[in-house]
């Protein structure tokens, strides 16, 4: 138990304290991991240039680099396309060929899209959620139904999208492509956002298009689709990122939509945006290697698998453990962090496919961070539109049904995946 208590220090110091506050955001996540990690130093014998060693070992790995350099140039890339006009611009062209007859399923449709696009379930909701609200005050279906179909609609793009936080740590702490972990993933979720397409279509059929729709232009929309088809592809994310950076900056300069400082200060404000996921994901590798070398992983890895004896239980414990660690702090990103090197071991031991396990990884915390009335997403909708965030739960169907899809996917071992080297 010695070796695990570095983990039972962070979860009680952030879910217990969080619990009394009556707020999830309350504690700094970092802070409570930098309270841990320190707690997790005292925990191995030796100098203390050997803890630092241990620490330093799993702090600095080239995974956790490799996901740092990409977290660097995803914001970097995400807010200078922001401040570029290419979310607004996304937006009205998503609306702009959509059927009146069918705003419900355009509207989830733009959810998913945008959110595939920019890689952030936030700043989907950030973008939609005045949209759905005035299209509710204007018509015969409740604000939380339009609250619960944009905020359902933003983890498809939160699971798929490759400048996603949640893709990018999946993937890296699983060792396979995105574009790998694209194709696999979206075979298990995509049935659920066509068979939510098919209720929304019949639950807004007499529902109004907005009355207004801004004019698109379409090289505001370039690095969105340049960063998905170059990803689809399978060139280097970094590369990938790289392009999407200096296609914002040829476009805004040409467009005369900043100056070189003003795009430079965009890059800026995305990369010090990442700080805390950073901050965040450094000390947790260096936490999790120290309870590694204490024995602890080993201790989880044999409590979750003690009655399993096949691939189909190893994914089942991934997919448990994913959720719960998400349900205590409240954010999928920090949940594969944590979990990601755990579920590797897992898969390696049960002969899981990388592809597989990372979309688990994915599809779990997208599940479990989609249901919590107290997730950032969740608190995000309610605040931009008025309404209390339990009674959004109740329409929340896009992240329950991809929960239950993903447990038949692990019932089922679909989808069926040929051997395929890790990165």
């Amino acid at each position: 138990m010695k070796a695990l208590s570095p983990l039972i220090v962070f979860l009680i110091l952030y879910l217990a304290t969080s619990i009394i506050a009556q707020d999830f955001y309350k504690v700094p996540i970092a802070v409570a991991f930098l309270v841990s990690s320190v707690y997790a130093l005292l925990t191995i014998k030796g100098t203390m240039n050997e803890r630092i060693k241990v620490f330093a070992k799993g702090a600095g790995n080239s995974t956790i680099v490799l996901m740092l350099a990409i977290f660097i140039l995803a914001g970097a890339f995400a807010t200078s396309a922001k401040t570029l006009g290419a979310v607004d611009a996304t937006v009205n062209f998503t609306l702009s060929i959509l059927p009146e007859e069918a705003i419900l399923p355009g509207i989830f449709l733009a959810s998913c899209f945008i959110s595939l696009s920019i890689g952030t379930s936030s700043g989907t909701i950030a973008a939609l959620t005045p949209l759905a609200v005035g299209i509710a005050h204007q018509s015969d279906i409740n604000t939380p139904l339009m609250i619960g179909l944009v905020v359902g609609g933003t983890y498809f793009g939160d699971n798929l999208s490759f400048i996603s936080d949640t893709t990018i740590v999946a993937t890296q702490t699983q060792g396979c492509n995105m574009s790998d972990k694209f194709k696999t993933n979206i075979r298990i979720i995509a049935p659920v956002a066509l068979i939510m397409l098919v209720i929304y279509f019949f639950l807004g059929k007499n529902v109004s298009a907005p009355a207004e729709i801004g004019a698109t232009n379409f090289w505001l929309i370039l690095p969105y689709m340049s960063v998905i088809l170059l990803a689809i592809c399978r060139i280097n994310v970094l590369l990938v990122l790289g392009i999407g950076i200096a296609l914002t900056g040829i476009i805004g300069l040409s467009l005369g939509i900043y100056d070189v400082f003003g795009w430079f200060a965009a890059l800026n404000e995305g990369m010090m945006g990442m700080s805390e996921l950073i901050i965040v994901t450094i000390l947790a590798g260096g936490m999790l290697e120290v309870i590694r070398h204490n024995g602890g992983i080993d201790l989880i890895i044999k409590a979750l698998t003690r009655n399993i004896h096949g691939a189909r239980g190893g994914e089942a414990s991934i997919a448990a453990l994913t959720c719960l660690v998400n349900v205590c702090t409240a954010n999928n990103t920090i949940a594969i962090i944590t979990t990601g090197p755990i579920a590797k071991d897992i898969a390696q031991r049960f002969h899981i496919d990388p592809r597989k396990s990372a979309s688990i990884l994915g599809t779990a915390s997208c599940f479990a961070q989609g249901l919590l009335p107290y997730g950032a997403q969740v608190l995000i909708a309610a605040g931009l539109s008025g309404v209390n965030p339990i009674h959004i739960l109740p329409y929340l169907y896009y992240p329950l049904l991809i929960g239950i899809a993903l447990l038949f996917a692990i019932l089922f071992r679909y989808p069926h995946l040929k051997t395929q080297n890790s990165l």
